[in-house]
């Protein structure tokens, strides 16, 4: 009896933590970060640079453009993770808490655009700015991202 009530308490507990696991994972942003500080630390333990998106997602048409056509591709996503840790910094207007962070965010980064990207090195230093929509293809924007690693490199 004894040892059949602690199968049953074990299987329980078993099946408690596989939910949690589950809810986390459901509930993660996949290889998006949402703290430019986390991305830094990152980057500087992984010895790559840094990629911040600031977007509006859900009013934003060009932002909204952007993240169907480049920034949830398999292979952007992918080929920019070879050297950049990823960091979205969403502002929507369904979420006004998320939305003053961001915006505070951006006045810190001197940003007053959406969709925009910052390239920064693995100390949170700034080396590049540009408007996200320069690059409305994957192809094209992981050439601007390879691009602008060499840049950095030869300095």
């Amino acid at each position: 009896m004894v040892v059949m009530r602690m199968i049953n308490i074990l299987r329980n507990v078993l099946l408690v933590a596989l939910m949690v696991v589950g809810i986390s994972v459901a509930n993660a942003k996949g290889p998006w970060l949402t703290d430019i500080e986390a991305g830094v630390k990152q980057a500087k333990t992984e010895g790559k640079l840094v990629m911040v998106e600031f977007t509006g997602s859900d009013w934003c048409p060009p932002c909204m453009k952007m993240d169907k056509e480049v920034f949830s591709k398999k292979e952007f996503l992918a080929e920019a993770q070879k050297n950049y840790v990823l960091v979205k910094l969403d502002a929507p207007k369904s979420d006004p808490e998320l939305e003053k962070l961001t915006k505070e965010q951006m006045m810190k980064y001197k940003v007053n655009a959406f969709p925009f990207i910052l390239l920064l090195d693995s100390e949170g230093k700034e080396f590049k700015r540009f408007p996200a929509t320069e690059n409305l293809t994957v192809e094209s924007f992981i050439k601007r991202l390879v691009k602008e690693k060499r840049r950095k490199d030869m300095i």
